[in-house]
């Protein structure tokens, strides 16, 4: 595994200041009262803008689309890069040895795609494979990893890098609408990668599932609007994800004869605190294992779709002895949802 978050790190107190002085005669009372509220909510302390200097972060509200796709396509790029570098690192692989990358994103569409530009980054050849996954939302890691691991089952060979990266800024709008208000105050840019290989070695990829239950697609989607990507996300929301992720989870479990009693690890996508909560009494988890969830949100805020590998690598980083299962899941774009099943 290997992380990358860009240099700015913004206390959420620093962003109220700034709205405060940027946005004191467009938004209304309420709104500005519902900004203060969630930004000094503790569960998000801390995010990641992508920028060189914070001095820079004001002109998120000067940005034209073309402005904005041009920093979505650096970032974008030199996060995949730093946490590709980051994850053969880790692994003790050499990019030689790369047949195949998969990157998933949902904050910016670019063509050819981002894969293409890290390929370059890498100086790799030319002739490794390239695919780019978008539209899966905050769950996209996932589907990126089951992607791969498909891959590697047709043709055992080699390393496949699996890049999840999202630069969250480049899709900043600001009005009254509450679902905008709520993006500003959680979301932050980042990227994860994870190498994956038929070797012996690292987590064990027992299974997977997913479901797209397209009854939720208008409670959290992008929809463009005067060529940009504006967020929605519904007020009902943790009750969808409540209605739509444990039975994802059952299945698995059940499938694999299993109970979430077998699973002593749990990398669970946070979304925000109150989807967080509801996961945890549907799925009667621990406060100790929830806490490598809240400790990211808190640090990071919600990255969309590299935020369950960030929770995957505090796992990792905290020690998951051999035998041990790990459960990780998350949610996104459509209604969809996904879970996965490693072991040690």
């Amino acid at each position: 595994m290997g992380l990358a978050n860009p240099p700015v790190r913004v206390a959420q107190s620093r962003c109220m200041e700034m709205v405060r002085t940027l946005y004191r005669d467009v938004l209304s009372r309420r709104s500005l009262d519902v900004l203060e509220q969630v930004l000094a909510h503790p569960s998000i302390r801390t995010r990641f803008l992508s920028f060189d200097s914070e001095l820079e972060v004001p002109s998120l509200h000067l940005e034209d689309p073309d402005r904005r796709m041009e920093r979505f396509t650096r970032w974008s790029t030199a996060l995949s890069r730093q946490a590709a570098d980051g994850a053969l690192a880790a692994a003790g692989a050499a990019a030689a040895e790369m047949r195949e990358i998969i990157v998933n994103t949902c904050t910016g569409y670019i063509c050819p795609g981002v894969s293409t530009y890290l390929l370059e980054a890498m100086g790799l050849d030319g002739r490794v494979r390239v695919f780019d996954a978008v539209g899966s939302g905050c769950g996209g890691a996932l589907p990126n990893l089951d992607l791969a691991r498909r891959s590697l089952l047709a043709d055992p060979d080699g390393v496949v890098l699996s890049v999840a990266v999202e630069v969250c800024s480049a899709t900043y709008q600001m009005d009254d609408d509450m679902s905008l208000l709520i993006s500003n105050a959680i979301f932050g840019d980042g990227a994860a990668a994870a190498v994956l290989w038929t070797r012996p070695e690292g987590l064990r990829i027992v299974d997977s599932v997913g479901r797209v239950d397209t009854a939720y697609r208008e409670d959290v989607r992008y929809v463009y609007k005067r060529g940009s990507l504006h967020n929605r996300l519904s007020v009902q929301l943790p009750k969808v994800v409540r209605t739509v992720v444990p039975p994802l989870i059952d299945d698995l479990l059940a499938r694999n004869g299993l109970t979430t009693a077998d699973v002593r690890h749990w990398a669970i996508h946070p979304g925000g605190d109150r989807m967080v909560a509801a996961l945890e009494e549907a799925l009667g988890l621990s406060e100790e294992q929830m806490a490598p969830t809240r400790e990211v949100l808190a640090d990071y805020g919600n990255m969309s779709s590299p935020t369950v590998l960030f929770i995957l690598k505090a796992l990792m980083d905290r020690g998951i002895e051999k035998g041990e299962r790990v459960v990780m899941t998350a949610y996104g774009a459509g209604m969809s949802a996904y879970a996965c099943l490693l072991e040690a």
